[in-house]
């Protein structure tokens, strides 16, 4: 009897063990449970559908939700978003609110500002104040003739925002006068990080170039807050960006180092979306196809 295994059976032989493999490690996969919370911004859909977005995101079994300043204050006129929240069973955890950090002479107009946003965010029951820098000429500006004015009025800031109760956590931004990885880093280590945490978009960092996970990795002691996003520069309608599983964000290993960690905030998925230009993709349906990638990845969502 000839036992030589021919080249062909071999490989054969070969295909159907990696083939097994590889279902047995998607198996695992899937049956990985993480142990993290997952809320969602209310980008996706335009300022004035705040009240479709929230349902929506209950729905999908998201844990907690975030909007803007703004739109917290113009709610006010209705009765404020805590009904609608409270209707829906899902917690506002955090609120954006967009911050001068380079002027000056607008600084105390910008912490009274400051003062009732936290009002707001604490009347809806969010703990989180998301502190967006502001705007500037990236192709002009300087940011080292700003950076005394960004960490003073940072500091002034932060302090004012823990007096009132909530967490500021600093929000890194394409086009604002904190973009790239140096300025993160740069603000970062000069700030009194006794009262300013970290709200890092793990998107927004991919999209300048910079290595998200290791700037994460980095700060994570800092990290109270996130904008979990994920970015391919494919779609225009959404500036790029896309529903997490489809770009190049490193989201499981983001998660690794989160899962576990007690922080004051939540990890938000978001997904921006051009107004001027806005997807045909209804809103929900892009907030879903992010739930179900993080199912895929072992993340639990309320039912």
């Amino acid at each position: 009897m000839n036992h030589a295994v021919s080249r062909r059976t071999f490989l054969a032989q070969s295909a159907l063990a990696a083939g097994a493999f590889a279902t047995k490690a998607a198996y695992a996969a899937q049956e990985k449970k993480r142990n993290i919370h997952i809320g969602y911004t209310g980008i996706t859909w335009r300022n004035s559908e705040v009240d479709e977005a929230i349902p929506s995101l209950a729905a999908l079994g998201f844990y907690g939700f975030e909007t803007f300043g703004e739109v917290l204050a113009k709610a006010e006129d209705r009765g404020g978003l805590k009904p609608v929240l409270e209707q829906n069973h899902i917690p506002l955890i955090s609120g954006y609110c967009t911050i001068n950090l380079t002027d000056s002479s607008k600084k105390q107009d910008e912490l009274a500002k400051a003062v009732r946003w936290c009002g707001l965010i604490k009347k809806a029951g969010g703990r989180i104040f998301v502190v967006g820098p502001n705007q500037v000429p990236r192709q002009s500006y300087d940011f080292a003739a700003n950076k005394s004015n960004i960490i003073e009025t940072l500091n002034e800031l932060a302090k004012t925002v823990t007096d009132q109760g909530l967490t500021p956590v600093l929000h890194q931004h394409t086009g604002t006068c904190i973009e790239s990885r140096d300025e993160t880093y740069a603000v970062l280590d000069a700030v009194d990080t006794n009262h300013l945490k970290f709200g890092p978009d793990v998107g927004q960092l991919t999209k300048g170039g910079q290595d998200a996970l290791k700037v994460v990795k980095d700060f994570l002691p800092l990290v109270e807050h996130m904008h979990l996003k994920d970015f391919n520069g494919k779609d225009p309608h959404l500036l790029g960006y896309c529903p997490l599983g489809q770009g190049e964000v490193n989201v499981p290993g983001i998660l690794d180092l989160m899962e576990g960690r007690k922080i004051s905030g939540m990890v938000m998925v978001e997904l921006d979306n051009d107004f001027k230009d806005p997807s045909p993709v209804p809103s929900a349906t892009l907030a879903k196809e992010s739930r179900d990638y993080l199912r895929s990845i072992g993340v639990r969502f309320r039912t």
